[in-house]
C-alpha cells in the first residue's frame, strides 16, 4: 500500500459528528454543507482526498453553482479526477431529482428587502423554542434566499457562535449577502453586549471576504428587534 499523503485524514478517522452520514443522522440534513451532502453521493474519495474535498473540489468547478452542477453530464463529470462513472451516474440522478421536485412545485425564491420580511421567514423556526438558537438567511446578489441554516443551539440564556461556521456555510452556498436571527426565549429582545460583539465581529468578517451582513434579528416572541432598524449596525 502507497503511504497517506501528508496532511490528508481519511473520513474514517474524523470525529462521529464531523463525517457527513453520521452527522445527517445526529443533527439532521440542514447542517450539512452542500459539500457533505454532495460527500454522500460521491461516497468514496481518492488516495489523496477524502469524498468531501473531492465534493469541495467539484463545486469549485461550478462556482459553487448547483444550477451549474445540474448542467453537467455523465461525461462532463467523469472528466474529473476521482470521479468515475458511477459517482457521476448518482450525482446527476439526484441533481435530476431535485430538478424534478422544483418543476413539480414551482416556487420563487423570496427577495428580502426589509426586516419585516425577514422576521416572516424566520419566525417558524424560532417560535416559541425553550432554547436559544442562532439561524442565518443566506442571500444572493439580488437578495434573495438561498437557504436557511441553523448555526447553533444552546441554552435559555445564550449560546456559542463561531464566525467560522457561518462564513463556511455562506462561502459554500455561494452567498453575498446574509442576516443573522436568534432568539431570546426570556421574550425581551434587548440585544446583549455578546449580541453587540458577535454582529461587529460578523459584520467586520463579512467585508473581508465581501460577504455583506444585512441585518441581526433577535426573535422574542412573536416580536422583534433588527439592528439595521434600530441603527446597530
Amino acid at each position: 500500500m502507497g503511504k497517506t499523503p501528508a496532511g490528508f485524514l481519511n473520513i474514517k478517522n474524523w470525529a462521529k459528528e464531523d463525517r457527513p452520514r453520521e452527522k445527517l443522522l445526529l443533527k439532521g440534513k440542514s447542517s450539512l454543507t452542500d459539500a457533505e451532502l454532495l460527500a454522500i453521493l460521491i461516497r468514496s474519495g481518492t488516495a489523496s482526498q477524502s469524498a468531501v474535498d473531492l465534493a469541495k473540489h467539484l463545486l469549485q468547478r461550478v462556482n459553487h453553482n448547483l444550477d451549474e452542477l445540474a448542467r453537467l453530464t455523465v461525461t462532463d463529470l467523469m472528466k474529473i479526477k476521482g470521479i468515475g462513472q458511477a459517482k457521476a451516474i448518482a450525482i446527476v440522478s439526484a441533481l435530476e431529482l431535485g430538478r424534478r421536485r422544483n418543476d413539480a412545485a414551482p416556487e420563487e425564491r423570496p427577495k428580502i428587502t426589509s426586516a419585516a420580511q425577514a422576521f416572516e421567514i424566520i419566525r417558524p423556526d424560532l417560535l416559541d423554542l425553550p432554547q436559544e438558537e442562532f439561524w442565518v438567511l443566506l442571500l444572493n446578489r439580488s437578495n434573495q434566499l438561498i437557504r436557511k441554516q441553523r448555526i447553533s443551539l444552546g441554552g435559555i440564556h445564550a449560546t456559542y457562535v463561531d464566525p467560522k461556521v457561518i462564513f463556511k456555510h455562506a462561502l459554500d452556498a455561494g452567498a453575498s449577502h446574509f442576516i443573522l436571527a436568534h432568539n431570546h426565549p426570556s421574550g425581551n429582545p434587548t440585544p446583549s453586549q455578546h449580541d453587540r460583539d458577535l454582529t461587529r465581529k460578523l459584520k467586520e468578517g463579512g467585508q473581508l471576504i465581501e460577504i455583506q451582513l444585512l441585518d441581526h434579528l433577535i426573535v422574542a416572541g412573536k416580536s422583534y428587534l433588527s439592528f439595521a432598524d434600530e441603527g446597530l449596525l
